[in-house]
């Protein structure tokens, strides 16, 4: 390859970064930026551009021309791998670089990213990655590597600390037998397959084009593969293999934690966490944790692919939107909730602060989701002056915390899931992590959770911008366009409220569940699970009171009086049966035995058949 004229494809989610990196390769005569990308769904689209014209100019060519297979345009790809987690349907990032090492072999990847995971590192180096830089690489350094990976070499010599021992078993080769090494390689060797046929099930799944039948049979593939991964790790760990204690992580400058978060996380260290005897994540469990959130997420992103009609009786907020600005909506809140696991996880928040922290955190998911979603610059003309949106709608904070963050369940179950790996409780029993079964109840708690999120980010605009025009044009669905339906809209909210808060809620509290919004491939379900709320039971009061004392009475009196009614009824029936009806049955059977013998009189006479007349003797 000459590198007179090497070709650079960019992909990052900061346009100011890439702008910075574009200066810089101009600066060189041998680099060119000749495309550039947001998330790995629009990368895919602009490779997919560039092979099309290659493809047409390759037909161009003169009919004597020598044969060639027609070249790409592009001779690196250089990717922030946090970005390929970014924009709806798009691949995580490790399946994205298996899917571009797999359908696009000839252009090799080189990562300039801030993420230092070596989790995420070992797994885009397996799946194809040539090399990597971390973000603040000298500007000298960078154009070396650059030339480098394009050259057709590799650039790993700047790997983080717990990076460098990609092959961990390497230094102990000499002093494992055969056997060993078997054991050792033979589960890492399998998860690959696992995680790369797992990878390619999920990217076929969040096609839309599917039909029913083709979704559940990839789905069923998908569960099987995920319960074989699960095997694998449990069977064929070694059983002697202890985990190395994990060092803290060096927080980057530029590392930014929830508001409410930032001075806590600051305090928090891996000593105090020892001395405690609190959960400290190995590196075992950190790849236990990536691998466990990826696939979460992934099998939730890949739902939002249909309309998501509400299937429940429920009003919801998300109701209003468009089936596009919905499925933005919800996958905006799932890419802010994984940001905000990946901070958890960096501050090294322990299992007791997740309790302290609960509703700071879903608040800060509330207004992450909220500047994404509106904008944070986003602003509405009202008569002569213009509104900034944002500002308005965060506002309300304490009402949305009120009636809906608060009262989300199960928060900290799901997040401690996620982050330390503990047994999942639901339903009276343990889920342990990575189980199919526990994987399918921390989807629900996630799925709850998402949406949720998102009827918090709209109910704002609906109280605050119901019925502005460029609101209604940007947002809304077509049905819910004129001011009466809007109205209409807003008061079926309201009783919702109403009658959650004042039956809905005790309800539920009295006979031991929770409620959960979840995605199926048909849309938005309830489902409910069990859950002991005795506490909650005792702290009622008033209204809420009255309405768990009758169903308590109702509970009480109701099996009674039905015996009562049913005893009074099988007398009720004696009576009409066995009295009334056989006397008015003998009545009847008198009457008509009356009306035989007339009419047989009628018919032969009084003497009757049989009789022989007087005989005159004369």
């Amino acid at each position: 390859m000459s590198v007179s004229s090497l070709k650079l494809l960019l992909i990052d989610d900061d346009p100011i970064f890439r702008i910075g990196l574009a200066t810089l390769c101009a600066q060189f005569g041998d680099l060119q930026v000749v495309a550039e990308a947001q998330d790995g769904r629009e990368l895919l689209q602009r490779l997919g551009e560039l092979l099309a014209q290659s493809k047409a100019g390759h037909k161009e060519q003169a009919p004597n021309a020598a044969p060639a297979p027609p070249h790409l345009g592009v001779d690196l790809v250089i990717l922030e791998l946090a970005s390929a987690r970014q924009g709806q349907g798009s691949l995580s990032g490790p399946a994205l670089c298996l899917h571009l090492s797999a359908h696009y072999p000839q252009v090799p990847v080189l990562l300039l990213t801030c993420v230092t995971e070596p989790a995420l590192l070992k797994a885009a180096q397996q799946a194809g990655v040539k090399g990597y830089c971390p973000k603040g690489t000298a500007p000298a350094d960078l154009i070396a590597a650059i030339r480098q990976v394009a050259g057709g070499q590799t650039y790993w010599g700047q790997l983080p600390a717990q990076g460098r021992k990609l092959p961990e078993f390497n230094t102990e080769l000499s002093a494992l037998n055969p056997l060993a090494l078997v054991r050792r390689n033979l589960p890492q060797s399998g998860l690959r397959h696992i995680e790369a046929a797992i990878a390619g099930v999920s990217a076929e799944l969040q096609n839309p084009a599917l039909n029913v039948l083709d979704r559940a049979v990839l789905s069923g593939r998908r569960r099987e593969l995920r319960a074989a991964r699960w095997i694998v790790n449990t069977l064929l760990a070694a059983p002697d293999a202890q985990p190395a204690p994990a060092a803290r992580p060096q927080k980057q400058k530029d590392s930014s934690l929830p508001a409410k978060m930032r001075e806590e996380s600051e305090q928090s260290s891996l000593g105090a966490a020892v001395a405690g005897g609190l959960p400290v994540p190995s590196p075992a469990a950190e790849i236990s944790f990536r691998a466990l959130q990826s696939e979460l997420f992934e099998a939730s992103l890949a739902k939002l692919n249909s309309n998501l009609p509400n299937l429940t009786d429920l009003a919801l907020e998300i109701d209003i939107l468009r089936a596009e600005k919905k499925r933005e909506l919800l996958s905006t809140v799932l890419r802010q909730l994984q940001e905000i696991l990946d901070e958890l996880r960096f501050s090294q928040v322990q299992l007791p602060q997740l309790r302290e922290k609960r509703s700071a955190i879903v608040l800060d998911l509330w207004q992450m989701a909220t500047v994404e979603f509106f904008g944070k610059y986003y602003t509405l003309l009202s008569g002569n002056r213009e509104i900034e949106v944002v500002p308005v709608l965060l506002g309300d904070a304490e009402i949305v915390g009120k009636e809906i963050l608060d009262k989300i369940p199960l928060l900290v179950e799901l997040f401690s899931h996620l982050l330390f790996q503990t047994p999942l409780r639901l339903d009276s029993a343990a889920y342990l992590a990575g189980s199919p079964e526990a994987m399918l109840r921390a989807e629900f708690l996630l799925h709850n959770l998402v949406i949720q999120v998102a009827n918090a980010v709209v109910q704002p605009l609906l109280n605050h911008f119901p019925d502005l025009e460029e609101i209604k044009q940007g947002f809304y669905d077509r049905r819910w366009l004129s001011t009466r339906s809007i109205e209409k809209f807003r008061n079926n909210l309201s009783w919702k409220y109403r009658l959650e808060k004042y039956i809905g809620e005790p309800t539920a509290i009295f006979e031991s569940r929770y409620w959960l919004l979840a995605i199926d491939y048909r849309g938005i379900v309830k489902m409910d699970i069990y859950a002991p709320r005795r506490q909650e039971l005792g702290q009622l009061q008033g209204v809420r009171l009255a309405v768990t004392l009758v169903l308590e009475s109702r509970d009480a009196v109701a099996p009674r009086l039905r015996e009562t009614v049913s005893f009074l009824g099988t007398g009720v029936v004696y009576v009409l049966t066995q009295v009334i009806g056989r006397g008015i049955g003998l009545i009847a059977r008198g009457v008509l035995q009356g009306m035989g013998s007339s009419w047989q009189e009628s018919k032969f006479g009084k003497n009757g058949p049989g009789r022989s007349g007087r005989i005159n003797r004369s």
